[in-house]
């Protein structure tokens, strides 16, 4: 039976956390320049490099792979393999000198995340899930942690309420209302705390590809389910709704809740 992602490949996504890494730390806490997008998001130097660092390394490695990436677009996307990219993923805390951001590498096989890195280069946190084998962080198997009361037992985390958009604010509030305990901040960090055992379910909605590609295999090899708001396994054309739970039970609630 062929691996769903050969040893070789994991070895590359490790080299381009490395690489990315020393370009960020570079930055980190530095003056730099931040240029608004057309979306009125924030982007520096940093993001932009690493990314440019990220790149080069893939194309000279795997020219044929495609390429999804956040600040330099896209390329080849009808390839067997595609690299997704979010150089750093939580720029408002880059920014604000706040080391809860990350580096986001995933690898698409036919368009399905089978292996995720979340790296964040300041702290020295790596998570990596590959399908097939557990998560490890810093080298060492995590796993979720049990939350046998669903929502009203759960660790909620979200990046900010005011990214849900319309009606999804209202879902996100009924959700909030049922769990024990709510934290917010974080982006990607956050799921990687999820595949450790510090929570037990994140929901967002309006992410992109390169936003959560990373953090699927990540928390689904630690036992957790990443789907999306309607339990759907998450790909290149999934919508950006998403749910990270440890449990099922939580995860089960979670999907209830947000359809009212």
């Amino acid at each position: 039976m062929t691996e769903p992602c050969p040893a070789p490949m994991v070895a590359l996504a490790q080299r381009l956390a490395d690489s990315s890494g020393s370009v960020v730390r570079r930055y980190f806490r530095t003056p730099v320049t931040i240029d608004d997008k057309a979306d009125a998001s924030p982007v520096t130097i940093a993001d932009r490099e690493a990314e440019h660092v990220i790149r080069t390394i893939i194309e000279s490695q795997r020219p044929d792979d495609g390429i999804y990436g956040e600040e330099h677009g896209t390329k080849n996307l009808d390839a067997e393999w595609v690299w997704v990219i979010d150089p750093i993923d939580g720029t408002k805390s880059f920014i604000t000198g706040r080391p809860i951001f990350g580096t986001l590498i995933a690898l698409l096989h036919h368009g399905r995340p089978v292996l995720g890195i979340i790296d964040q280069p300041i702290v020295g946190d790596r998570w990596i899930g590959v399908e097939g084998r557990p998560t490890t962080h810093n080298g060492q198997p995590v796993r979720v942690r049990p939350c046998p009361g669903g929502l009203g037992t759960a660790m909620f985390g979200t990046t900010s309420p005011d990214l849900f958009p319309g009606s999804d604010y209202d879902a996100y509030r009924r959700v909030a209302a049922k769990v024990k305990t709510a934290a917010y901040g974080g982006d990607c960090y956050t799921y990687g705390l999820l595949a450790s055992g510090y929570y037990d379910l994140v929901v967002e909605s309006g992410l992109k590809l390169y936003d959560f590609a990373a953090l699927v295999p990540v928390v689904t090899g630690a036992g957790g389910l990443m789907t999306d708001w309607e339990g759907k396994p998450l790909d290149a054309k999934s919508s950006g709704r998403v749910i990270a739970a440890g449990e099922p039970l939580t995860h089960q609630e979670a999907m209830k809740a947000l359809a009212g």
